[in-house]
């Protein structure tokens, strides 16, 4: 047996009984078979994309009605486009792993991607949570959005066969559609992500080497064939430092321009057209007395920015023959030499070589003051405020920085839109606005318990419940939100340690009326803006997103 694929099946087993409760009362799944291929689904889905438990699961939309789709992802969109990733899993009991990603999953996921992505098709059963998303999307295309799929086929087995990459190519999705393929080896080689990489870096020609500050840095220039080589042998773990995802190579215009760059007449201007490289190491030795081209021994090697230029230059020539490979292209390499104890710089540098692009900075916020500020305060008042990213299973008493976010920005600063669409920027622009000066422990937590009361209602909806709760749980906390600071008797900036009791105290008792009151109120602003007819969930989801409601909102409550 293939060591990664028990590697990953007793990984399973822990991750089956770590989600059982909720996918029995989420998604029905109580046979094991079916829960174990969701943990696999569940797996895959967290890895590739880096997510927590809690927005991992909520990807998940297997079961009945799933057209072949068993999760998806909608990223923010971004310069009138949006990023799309479907999954479908196979996963065999037998771990034997010879079998092929079946030809009638990619049919499955040719067919998802034409009928989903096309708001005048109609669709035939949907379940609920797929049904959601969908219509999000398609609202999102109605208004102009240009939707980018990544269609990944994951399996504890081998890629697709001829067969199905011929049904690929015939389906002509054009540069919009990518298909991945995603296994045990993939899945272990990113987790093994924070293993050291130890390696030489061929450069070509002279380079300056300068000492300051404590500090080494090299700046030269390396064959793209080099940087090539150098991902082939390390893959993503090179990138644990990077924060940003790889945005696939095709439809992302930039990525797009590097491949285009490096396959024509052009690629000897490369060096001249691309931003560079940025990496960093704890130690690099190279020859002093050689006058150029010479080999650097580098120590605990990361790349923190580049990492896009990388993974396109290693996506492209892998796709060419050898005879194409470009012999004449080159990339400006940064490489410096930190002190391994100051983590700090580490990270400064990475936001700002990173900050001209839209970054994760959760991570790089974490030492923030007002971040341990928080933990020490939330600590004091009986809860955990999980201000890094963890692989543990949150309890009911840990809070993520990243909830805290959505909950402080729907609930206190009433931007509930911004708070569900906006995740990108919560720890980047709205980083100030969300986490001001003030800004306590009491009052994260009380938001983040009311975000938790209208978030377990979206994931049980029954079919009595308005269409609306599927996109409502923001708006429904900031009403929530008032109607508990009204029975406090103060505002927000005085809610503290010295009330907290009270407050928590208050919302449990009364957070159930004050769940349905928000319902109520927020059903009322829909009918004054829409009239009494029905509402097409893909209004709905244009309606949340663009926070039509919130001024209507605050009239109802005068």
């Amino acid at each position: 047996m293939n060591i990664n694929i028990a590697i990953i099946d007793q990984r399973l087993n822990k991750i089956s009984e770590q989600i059982r409760d909720q996918a029995r009362e989420e998604l029905g799944i109580t046979d094991e078979t079916r829960l174990k291929s969701l943990s696999f689904v569940f797996l895959t889905v967290r890895t590739i994309l880096d997510l927590t438990d809690e927005e991992t699961f909520d990807c998940l939309t297997e079961g009945s009605g799933d057209f072949g789709v068993d999760a998806i992802h909608l990223s923010e969109e971004c310069d009138q486009e949006i990023t799309v990733t479907l999954f479908q899993g196979k996963y065999k009991q037998n771990l034997e792993g010879n079998s092929n990603f079946p030809e009638d999953g990619i049919s499955k996921l040719i067919r998802a991607i034409w009928a989903l992505f096309d708001p005048s098709t109609p669709l035939d059963y949907l379940n609920p949570r797929l049904s959601t998303k969908v219509e999000e999307i398609r609202s999102l295309i109605r208004d102009g959005y240009i939707p980018r799929i990544r269609a990944i086929a994951c399996n504890n087995g081998k890629i697709w066969n001829d067969i199905a990459s011929q049904e690929i190519q015939r389906a002509d999705l054009g540069d919009q559609a990518v298909f991945e393929h995603v296994n045990h080896d993939r899945l272990v080689a990113i987790l093994q992500a924070a293993k050291p990489v130890h390696d030489t870096l061929q450069f070509t020609g002279k380079a300056l080497v300068e000492d300051f500050n404590f500090s080494r840095v090299l700046v030269g220039r390396m064959a793209v064939y080099e940087i090539y080589s150098l991902i082939e042998r390390h893959g993503e773990r090179l990138l644990e430092r990077n924060i940003r995802r790889y945005l696939g190579l095709s439809g992302n215009r930039v990525n797009e321009a590097i491949r285009d760059t490096l396959l024509s007449e052009e690629r000897g201007n490369f060096y001249f057209y691309n931003n560079g490289i940025t990496l960093t190491c704890d130690k690099f030795l190279h020859n002093a007395f050689q006058s150029g081209d010479f080999p650097v021994k580098v120590e605990n090697l990361q790349i923190i920015n580049g990492g896009q230029t990388c993974m396109t230059i290693y996506k492209t020539l892998r796709q060419t023959s050898p005879a194409t490979i470009p012999q004449d292209a080159f990339v400006l390499v940064r490489l410096y030499q930190l002190p391994s104890e100051n983590e700090d710089l580490v990270r400064q540098i990475t936001y700002a070589t990173n900050s001209q692009n839209p970054v994760d900075l959760r991570d790089l916020k974490a030492n923030d003051t007002i971040q341990r500020q928080l933990e020490m305060d939330i600590q004091e008042l009986g809860f955990t405020y999980r201000r890094k990213r963890t692989d543990s299973p949150l309890k009911p008493t840990d809070i993520s920085s990243g909830t805290a976010a959505q909950a402080i920005l729907a609930v206190w600063r009433k931007k509930p839109h911004q708070a569900k669409y906006f995740i990108r920027e919560h720890f980047g622009r709205l980083y100030v606005q969300i986490f001001k000066n003030n800004i306590n422990g009491a009052q994260t937590i009380i938001a983040a318990l009311i975000y938790r009361i209208p978030e377990a209602k979206r994931r049980k909806l029954t079919d009595q419940d308005p269409q609306f709760l599927r996109y409502a749980s923001a708006f429904i906390a900031m009403q929530m939100g008032k109607y508990l600071l009204r029975d406090l008797g103060c505002p927000v900036h005085s809610l503290n340690h010295q009330n907290f009791s009270r407050a928590k105290q208050l919302l449990d008792d009364k957070g159930s009326e004050y769940l349905e009151r928000s319902i109520e109120s927020i059903d009322a602003a829909l009918k004054m803006l829409y009239g009494t007819g029905d509402i097409s969930l893909q209004q709905l989801a244009a309606t949340f997103r663009r926070g039509d409601l919130i001024e209507i909102l605050d009239r109802i409550e005068e």
